[in-house]
């Protein structure tokens, strides 16, 4: 099984894939909630030159409330990771599988809730 939802936007800044992945999310009902630009914490970090990679925490309240209820340390995994990262020709986005992430815990109503955000997520990838 794949762990994430991929989508390669051909001929595309990072800038501009950062603005139409957030654009996407927004429209799917997530916000986000954290951003760690990967490519300046490394050169900072450790003095090493990558290409631009981006980390957004997406979020969708209703379903973190849904999943927290039925599994209250599904917080370790949350939010959302949505990935930016420049590769040749554009920007691969990339969203976690939260079906994927989620088959460590045992809960068949989770799983449920994961199915759906797949969805979610997955629409967001498509539209970014």
């Amino acid at each position: 099984m794949d762990y994430t939802i991929n989508r390669k936007l051909e001929g595309v800044s990072l800038e501009d894939a950062d603005a139409r992945t957030r654009a996407a999310l927004s429209e799917a009902g997530f916000g986000v909630l954290t951003e760690i630009d990967v490519q300046a914490t490394m050169k900072k970090k450790l003095g090493e030159d990558m290409p631009g990679y981006r980390i957004l925490g997406a979020c969708n309240p209703t379903m973190a409330h849904q999943a927290l209820g039925m599994e209250p340390r599904v917080g370790a995994m949350l939010p959302c990771n949505v990935i930016l990262r420049e590769v040749d020709g554009g920007v691969e986005v990339s969203a976690v599988d939260p079906v994927a992430s989620m088959q460590a815990i045992q809960n068949p109503d989770l799983l449920r809730v994961a199915a759906q955000v797949r969805e979610m997520l997955g629409g967001a990838v498509e539209n970014a």
